[in-house]
């Protein structure tokens, strides 16, 4: 033992080397094996819903992944297949993993996709990216846009992830949380933003569209690679010596925020009875002309604005959701151009890691549509949900709440407890259900409650109403 010590002491370098190689080796092999711990509890998770019976007359779920091999600088597939794939196969659906070769070839395939009941994206912002563009572009995007979108995040850059799964710090944790949520099969309503340049077809994102000075330094980080940390304050410091102060000049035409339709608009009520057509008929015979009424008509007032910023960006809600607002819209942020050269960094280093954050002085406008018009000769490049796209005049529209996502049931536990619940019930006379505070009693009877008949034959003008209300169906939301 002596001798063990003293051979030790004398080869102290070999020693602490050693003890390091060992020591990282070890905790190597602890993160493999709690990772295989992890797969383990997820997979008898899956298998018990994979277990449960169903009816003989129904089918099982198909599902249709889009793999880019290519995320994640190649890893994607090994992810896919190691954390997620068994999870999906144990779960009972019939799967079909779908491997893109190229970009844009998730697009062209969706055109050809026919009997899915789930779609599912495996890969980063760009293949999520393509893959709406795909759905919304279809001839029959009205009902192929129903079908709920899984999104397991297996690239370096997933900003949606932040908002349908929990945070987490285990890659492997985080693949498995998404995965889940599809088993599981809970979902939220997702705004979608249509941009659409002067020639080519429209592009589709969930995220929303930046064009500015901190997106242009943002995508030379990867270029300082040899400065390590130093790298992203590197490609911001760079900037400021080519021109400052960097302002991008457009003008920009939008509406105001849009009324959100209530809840349950889009379903069509059933076949009314026997008592609610007669009743129709006699509020028809005796109601005015429609020439008599003079219904209010609402006209769009658009609003132009001439801006000198430092980055524009056009950006959905879906970080932040809200269930409660009544109105329906997209945020348009101007950056101011007089913050120095030392904000810039700083401000910059963060936007590459959270691009939601805003320099002082930023100015918001919410907007339901808009028209970016750009100076000619204008260079440069937008950045759409991460995608690089040469800079245009371009149109842009909200589509509020078009596609539903799978997402983490804990998640939406937290959202849920500062939204209403959404009770969605038929009451007698067909009309759809509505939304109802889970804290507070409503304060006026339901809409649909039954009024006495003596009642009904003192007050003439209530019949008429109330059948005029029973016989007209639940009205559609107003298109932008």
């Amino acid at each position: 033992m002596t001798v063990f010590f003293k051979t030790l002491r004398n080869h102290w370098k070999k020693t602490t080397a050693g003890v390091c190689l060992l020591t990282w080796g070890g905790h190597w092999l602890y993160g493999k094996h709690c990772d295989n711990l992890l797969r383990r509890a997820a997979c008898q998770e899956a298998q018990v819903f994979g277990n449960q019976l169903i009816p003989p007359n129904a089918q099982v779920k198909k599902a249709t992944v889009f793999l880019n091999p290519a995320a994640c600088k190649g890893k994607a597939r090994t992810l896919f297949e190691k954390n997620a794939a068994p999870i999906l196969h144990l779960s009972g659906m019939d799967v079909t993993v779908v491997k893109t070769d190229y970009e844009g070839q998730a697009k062209k395939l969706l055109e050809l996709l026919e009997n899915t009941d789930v779609i599912i994206v495996a890969g980063g912002d760009g293949t999520l990216q393509e893959v709406i563009t795909g759905v919304l572009r279809r001839a029959d995007e009205a009902t192929f846009s129903k079908i709920p979108i899984g999104f397991i995040p297996l690239g370096q850059t997933s900003t949606l992830s932040q908002t349908l799964f929990a945070e987490s710090g285990n890659k492997v944790q985080h693949i498995i949380d998404a995965t889940l949520a599809i088993v599981k099969g809970e979902t939220v309503p997702l705004d979608v933003l249509q941009i659409k340049g002067e020639k080519e077809q429209p592009v589709f994102a969930l995220t929303g569209l930046r064009w500015g000075s901190f997106r242009d330094a943002g995508v030379t980080v990867s270029r300082y690679w040899y400065l390590g940390p130093l790298k992203t304050k590197a490609a911001h410091f760079f900037s400021t010596l080519k021109e400052w102060p960097q302002t991008h000049q457009a003008s920009i035409s939008y509406t105001g925020p849009a009324e959100r339709p209530p809840s349950g608009a889009e379903e069509t009520p059933p076949r009314p009875s026997l008592y609610r057509r007669i009743l129709r008929r006699l509020a028809s015979y005796w109601a005015q002309p429609q020439d008599a009424l003079s219904p209010e008509v609402s006209s769009e007032v658009w609003k132009e604005v001439q801006l000198s910023t430092l980055e524009l960006s056009i950006t959905t809600r879906n970080s932040q959701l809200d269930l409660t607002s009544k109105e329906d819209f997209m945020n348009i942020c101007m950056e101011p151009n007089t913050i120095s050269k030392g904000d810039f960094i700083m401000l910059g280093s963060k936007k590459v890691r959270d691009p939601r954050l805003r320099a002082e002085g930023t100015e918001c406008l919410p907007a339901s549509r808009c028209a970016l018009l750009l100076p000619e000769g204008t260079g440069g490049f937008f950045s759409i949900d991460s995608e690089e796209y040469e800079a245009m005049p371009v149109e842009v529209k909200l589509l509020p709440r078009k596609l539903r996502f799978f997402c983490d049931p804990r998640r939406r536990a937290e959202m849920l407890q500062s939204w209403p619940s959404e009770q969605v019930g038929d009451c007698p006379l067909g009309h759809p259900g509505t939304k109802r505070e889970q804290s507070l009693p409503s304060p006026s009877p339901p809409p649909c409650q039954r009024i006495p008949r003596a009642r009904l034959r003192q007050v003439p003008p209530a019949l008429l109403s109330l059948c005029v209300a029973a016989s007209q169906p639940a009205s559609r939301p107003r298109g932008l």
